[in-house]
């Protein structure tokens, strides 16, 4: 098997379950970057999410499954592209 495909097999589903605005249930996290009562930064396989709002706690986190949990006021949920370079300069140049 090549590695671009085993990528593709070893990649998680990402998916989102939003409750009445306060509870949240996330597939497909990688990691979590950060964390505090107004803001959680995660790294999913489609970039990194940020989820804004107020009382925010994680109540569980596997790693092993990328399955998260939270809870709290939440305000917002905002994804930023992943910024891998394809290729260096002259790659870019050349498309």
């Amino acid at each position: 098997m090549a590695s671009d495909e085993r990528a593709a097999v070893l990649k998680k589903k990402h998916g989102i379950i939003l409750e009445d605005r306060k509870t949240l249930t996330l597939t497909g996290i990688k990691d979590v970057s950060g964390f505090d009562e107004q803001k959680v930064i995660l790294l999913t396989e489609l970039g990194e999410l940020t989820i804004k709002g107020s009382v925010l706690r994680i109540n569980d986190f596997s790693n092993e499954t990328g399955e998260l949990s939270l809870e709290g006021n939440i305000d917002s949920l905002i994804y930023t592209e992943d910024k891998k370079s394809e290729g260096g300069f002259f790659s870019r140049l050349l498309k």
